[in-house]
């Protein structure tokens, strides 16, 4: 059987940037990827290199994109009034025009089609709220790759659901944070993934109901991380698993610290990596 190794990458917001180092250190490694899947800020880095290819050029590309991130306030801090706004009906300002220019600014062509992709395979995941499922996009060659991703980033209350026929999207890590299942289903031997979920606690810098709805969210997506992983276990497929997270807490709409996540992305995937060497590509 003919080796298909994917490469799985989590949503977290600006925790994607620990994803950029780590690649750096399956590049190094050696690692090339068959696939790749991801959810949220995932399908982001994962569209790039898809786009661009798994090389140390792309990966310096990738880099500097992120660098330039923080001051085009992607992800309003004042996410509450947002989401006050989008209920009264008044939400003016509407972040994901920014956000798709931001793609296309950075060569995805709104055109671009999933059959048109050279370098390997790219599965992006939105979620459907009326079935309770992970949606895969890409499977439909035909598919648009930019509104695909406008789905897998659309996290209230910055961005709004998506409503077509009888679905109701929305960003991908709802239902599949760490899309390993997606990766099985696509048919990945294989799977390296790369998850930012970090359920430490930030000091008590939120106030009670904010609190909880982080840490019901966040224990959601752990539960969800671990059982995906457990049916990888389950069909004998390996997985290499590596756990981002910086040296503390960082908000996933604050890009303040990208330079410190991308080095330390890449120490915990060195790590891992030299510490699980018979992880097998099969």
């Amino acid at each position: 059987m003919s080796t298909k190794l994917g490469f799985v990458l989590s949503g977290g917001g600006a925790r994607g940037a620990l994803q950029v180092g780590a690649l750096r250190a399956l590049l190094e490694r050696g690692f090339q990827p068959d696939l790749l899947i991801g959810s949220s800020v995932g399908a982001i880095n994962a569209t790039f290199l898809a786009l661009n290819g798994f090389t140390s050029p792309s990966l310096e590309r990738l880099t500097a994109i992120w660098k330039g991130v923080d001051s085009l306030d992607l992800l309003p801090s004042n996410y509450l009034w947002l989401m006050v706004r989008a209920m009264l009906g008044r939400s003016s300002q509407d972040p994901s025009r920014r956000l798709r220019a931001f793609f296309t600014d950075h060569g995805l062509s709104p055109e671009l089609r999933f059959s048109e992709l050279n370098h390997c395979q790219l599965v992006i995941i939105s979620s459907d709220l009326n079935s309770g499922h992970a949606i895969l996009h890409g499977q439909q060659s035909d598919e648009k790759i930019l509104d695909a991703l406008m789905l897998s980033t659309a996290l209230p209350p910055w961005f709004m659901p998506d409503r077509r026929h009888d679905r109701y999207l929305l960003d991908g890590a709802i239902m599949s944070h760490l899309p390993v299942e997606p990766a099985l289903m696509t048919g990945a031997t294989a799977i390296v993934a790369m998850d930012l979920v970090d359920i430490r606690d930030d000091h008590g810098k939120r106030d009670s109901v904010t609190q909880l709805l982080w840490k019901l969210s966040t224990a959601l997506e752990k539960r969800q991380a671990d059982l995906e992983m457990k049916l990888a276990e389950a069909q004998g497929v390996p997985l290499l698993y590596l756990g981002l997270m910086g040296e503390a807490p960082v908000p996933f709409w604050d890009f303040t610290h990208t330079d410190e996540l991308i080095d330390r992305g890449y120490e915990i995937a060195i790590a891992a990596i030299d510490s699980h060497q018979d992880f097998k590509i099969v």
